[in-house]
């Protein structure tokens, strides 16, 4: 039997006076890969931010291993949740190495860090042969698996992906959803993707929540969802 990891029980975010999530119910079981979809503007990337302590709650509860916990980032991070937000976010000016030494941050014990850089390597060769290279020089698809790899490197729990394939390339869409796979089913990381890319994703993922206007509006394991009108009702306001 799987533990449960993480859990928002009626979790509202308010931005202002525009309602961005309202009674979301969302739990994440250890090693599970989940994805978050729904049209622009449903509260997909809102619900990370919640989760880790970006999108100060305006209702609702989020617990960590059952226990309600008010999110922090810095908190989240030495629990063990990793967030790498949307637009390949990463230290331009800095090498490749150099970035995925910031990564290891939080490491309580930082004897580990090289240890993890190399663990984090074996599932990012491209990166290695471009270890001394500054980031900003990398192709747009190089660096998203940056981000990913730097995130990999606390050794997290749970790893939140924030449109991981957005502006990327075809190509490097299918590399980028394959690492992900392979690191969810290597390292048993519990994996939370937000994505557009609807096809690619339910490929992939275990499960899928479905958000429009604020709220869940259906969870079904992506099998179920595979060859549905359900995404289409939703996602076109049907």
């Amino acid at each position: 039997m799987k533990e449960t990891l993480l859990k928002l029980k009626n979790v509202s975010v308010r931005y202002g006076g525009v309602q961005a999530l309202e009674d979301v119910d969302i739990s994440i079981d250890e090693g599970e890969f989940v994805a978050l979809m729904g049209p622009n503007g449903a509260g997909k990337s809102t619900v990370l931010k919640a989760i880790f302590g970006i999108a100060p709650l305006a209702g609702g509860d989020v617990l960590w291993h059952e226990g309600k916990i008010t999110p922090k980032a810095h908190e989240m991070v030495r629990r063990g949740v990793t967030f790498v937000p949307q637009g390949r976010q990463v230290f331009k000016s800095l090498t490749v190495y150099e970035n995925l030494e910031l990564g290891g941050y939080a490491l309580p014990n930082k004897s580990d860090l090289g240890k993890n850089i190399q663990e984090v390597l074996r599932f990012f060769p491209a990166l290695r042969e471009k270890l001394h290279t500054k980031a900003g020089h990398l192709s747009g698809g190089q660096q998203q698996m940056l981000t990913i790899a730097r995130g990999l490197v606390s050794d997290p729990k749970v790893l939140l992906l924030d449109e991981p394939s957005l502006g990327l390339s075809p190509k490097y869409v299918t590399e980028v959803f394959e690492k992900i796979k392979e690191i969810n089913e290597a390292r048993k990381i519990a994996v939370v993707v937000v994505e557009h890319s609807v096809k690619s994703v339910l490929e992939i993922v275990q499960r899928a929540y479905i958000l429009a206007h604020g709220r869940v509006v259906l969870e079904k394991p992506a099998k179920d969802l595979m060859g549905t009108d359900d995404l289409e009702r939703i996602f076109l306001a049907k």
